[in-house]
């Protein structure tokens, strides 16, 4: 696989009426991913040794990124969003992978600006429910 453009991966914000619009103009994005282990480990494990229970962990995602909004529809919706602390589905493009969707909270906004620049923003979201992946 060829080096990917980081700037290609997108983040969208459902509409609320079944479709997504384009978040922000990103121009740093991350996406993690996270499963609790459970440990299982009892007297009788072989060697001591610690042992984990498979598929019994929570699994959690967050997204951060920063950048500016494209307009000022897309920065009301976001800004409503954190205030309401609305959970919406969100949705993330990652080129030549795939996508991912599901319900997140956006649980932190950040707005920042140098006088004789542009306002940018960063922004933090937490998986709410189940995501589902699909390759492009």
């Amino acid at each position: 696989m060829s080096a990917q453009k980081g700037k290609d991966l997108l983040l969208k914000i459902g509409d609320g009426a079944g479709g997504f619009v384009t978040a922000a103009g990103m121009r740093s994005h991350r996406l993690a991913f996270s499963a609790a282990q459970v440990d299982a480990t009892d007297q009788a494990s072989p060697g001591r040794w610690r042992e984990l229970l498979a598929g019994a962990g929570v699994r959690h995602a967050a997204i951060s990124g920063s950048g500016i909004f494209r307009d000022e529809a897309s920065d009301a919706l976001a800004r409503q969003l954190f205030f309401d602390g609305e959970i919406r589905d969100w949705q993330v493009i990652i080129p030549d992978f795939g996508s991912l969707t599901g319900p997140f909270q956006l649980t932190a906004l950040e707005y920042a600006g140098e006088h004789d620049g542009e306002l940018t923003f960063e922004l933090t979201l937490e998986s709410a429910g189940e995501l589902t992946f699909a390759a492009l």
